[in-house]
């Protein structure tokens, strides 16, 4: 496979705060996103998306879509995909790290019979992850299987 590139550009507004926006998306429709420091630092700003949600969306948006295409191939019928993630930011020998990411996908099939199956494109998914193959942070995932 040949190299891909994703382009994405920062233009700082004010404050701890900028815009990101990526040539590649359709900027017409505004897919342009506030970032800011969180918070938890100083002179940050609540309600922006700061770099660690980014870092965190990351590895949660991957394994959604990673999962969607092993689904696929592995032919696995499920009626609903959702993921809730954390990420945890510690400080590390005088640096600060996001040293995990708790993921809790949550799959819905329709038979107990299909359980197996989804438990494994989890795992498949989450050890394709081309996010979680390219950090250091721990990932641990904590999967819930439904039935409907």
């Amino acid at each position: 496979m040949e190299p891909h590139f994703f382009n994405v550009d920062v233009n700082w507004k004010k404050d701890r705060m900028g815009v990101m926006c990526s040539p590649e998306l359709n900027l017409e429709t505004n897919n342009c996103i506030e970032i800011a420091t969180p918070p938890e630092f100083p002179k940050g700003m609540p309600g922006k998306w700061s770099p660690e949600h980014l870092f965190t969306a990351a590895v949660n948006s991957c394994l959604m879509t990673t999962f969607l295409a092993i689904a696929e191939n592995s032919k696995l019928e499920f009626s609903s995909f959702s993921c809730k993630s954390k990420g945890k930011m510690e400080r590390v020998e005088g640096k600060y790290l996001m040293t995990e990411i708790v993921l809790e996908p949550s799959v819905t099939i329709s038979d107990e019979q299909y359980r197996g199956k989804a438990e494994k494109v989890l795992q498949k998914s989450e050890a394709a992850c081309l996010i979680s193959n390219s950090i250091k942070s721990k990932i641990t995932m904590v999967p819930t299987i439904h039935i409907a």
